[in-house]
């Protein structure tokens, strides 16, 4: 007997999996389990669009809560996932509901990456609260330091920088988003950068923070109206290990997604899974990745096994430049720009051994589309 699907995350990978199951024609019950209090949301205008204020609350939104009545969705809000009993099939949740379930998909996300504390906390941006936190109080503030030269910092940067406000950007890496993109992208957007007036120090790892401050290697605080951290992520496994389910970085899963506990798989931020474009196991933190783990896997349950053999894609919005990444970074021995960089409208191919391995396009989303079917294996 089809005891349902219970789905432990309602982010975008839990989002997928549950709307997916339904257009495969799942008709059994589906429960979508979320720690957080609000209809399922985008993460991504978080750092861009809402942080600017451009976005509402209601846009984020992937679907009204009227949606999930229709679709027979058993959305438990504000009531998380405590244990799960891999011998009984069900999952307790924090009130003391007990969910039973055939299949069990983890799409547990992951949490910000802190730094040690030095009074009151600083802005980390990964939830709707934070980001509404943090547009609160750049609205009062004259000045941004963000800590993190990634995509979130430097999103943040860009979002304070174009409401006015004086941004410093202090990253620990030698360049910017150094573990995305090849050099010429992190030259070009620090050049960009600095053309918007966002002053930029690399190669310093900071000590610690506070909500105006931060620490330097040397003993030096550098402060601002408002801190904003944003150094990565770390994902949360702490479910799976308590049901003794393999964790390594991620929670381990093979080619179909499916979890050492071949009833439960794992999808998105905190699953690492073989990947052909990796060469072998990995986490990718991203919405491509969670919407085709979700499908994948919707397929699997649905009676149609499917393997995830996706191409890894990722973009980032900075100013007036959209950065889409087709493919997975490696260190090239061999690029090619086509376009013009000065135009801002330009794309950067990467080889290694004379193999394609990624593609950014700056402006060019046809570029990017195409750039996809390129890399497909």
């Amino acid at each position: 007997m089809d005891r349902g699907v219970v789905i432990v995350g309602a982010g975008q990978a839990g989002f997928q999996t549950a709307l997916s199951l339904r257009n495969e024609g799942y008709a059994g019950k589906i429960a979508l389990i979320d720690d957080e209090g609000r209809v399922p949301y985008a993460r991504p205008p978080l750092s861009k669009a809402y942080l600017k204020g451009t976005a509402t609350a209601e846009s984020l939104e992937y679907r009204p809560a009227e949606f999930f009545v229709q679709q027979s969705l058993d959305l438990v809000l504000n009531d998380p996932a405590v244990e799960i009993d891999r011998g009984r099939q069900t999952v307790a949740l924090r009130s003391g509901r007990e969910l039973e379930w055939s299949s069990l998909v983890l799409a547990t996300g992951a949490h910000v990456r802190r730094l040690p504390s030095l009074g009151k906390e600083p802005s980390y941006l990964r939830t709707f609260a934070d980001s509404e936190s943090l547009r609160s109080h750049l609205s009062g503030s004259g000045s941004l330091l963000a800590i993190g030269c990634g995509f979130i910092g430097l999103e943040a940067a860009a979002a304070a920088r174009a409401q006015g406000k004086q941004v410093r950007v202090i990253g620990a890496e030698a360049r910017l988003m150094g573990r995305a993109v090849s050099p010429f992208i992190s030259a070009w957007f620090h050049a960009l950068h600095e053309r918007h007036g966002v002053e930029i120090q690399l190669n310093t790892a900071v000590q610690g923070v506070s909500e105006t401050s931060a620490v330097l290697p040397d003993g030096t605080v550098e402060t601002a109206d408002t801190v904003v951290v944003g150094i990565g992520v770390i994902p949360n496994t702490e479910l799976a290990a308590k049901a003794n389910l393999a964790v390594s970085g991620g929670i381990v899963t093979d080619s179909y997604l499916r979890t050492t506990d071949p009833a439960i798989f794992a999808v998105g931020d905190c699953a690492m899974h073989p990947n052909v474009y990796a060469g072998g196991l990995t986490r990718i933190e991203s919405v491509q990745n969670a919407a085709d783990h979700a499908r994948a896997v919707a397929s699997t349950i649905s009676g149609r096994p499917k393997e995830y053999r996706q191409v890894p894609w990722f973009w980032t919005e900075q100013f007036e430049a959209k950065l889409q990444i087709a493919g997975l970074a490696v260190e090239a021995d061999e690029t090619e720009v086509k376009g013009d960089p000065e135009s801002g409208k330009f794309s950067v191919y990467s080889y290694k051994a004379g193999k394609l391995k990624f593609v950014e396009s700056v402006n060019q989303p046809a570029a990017h589309i195409a750039a996809r079917k390129l890399l497909e294996i």
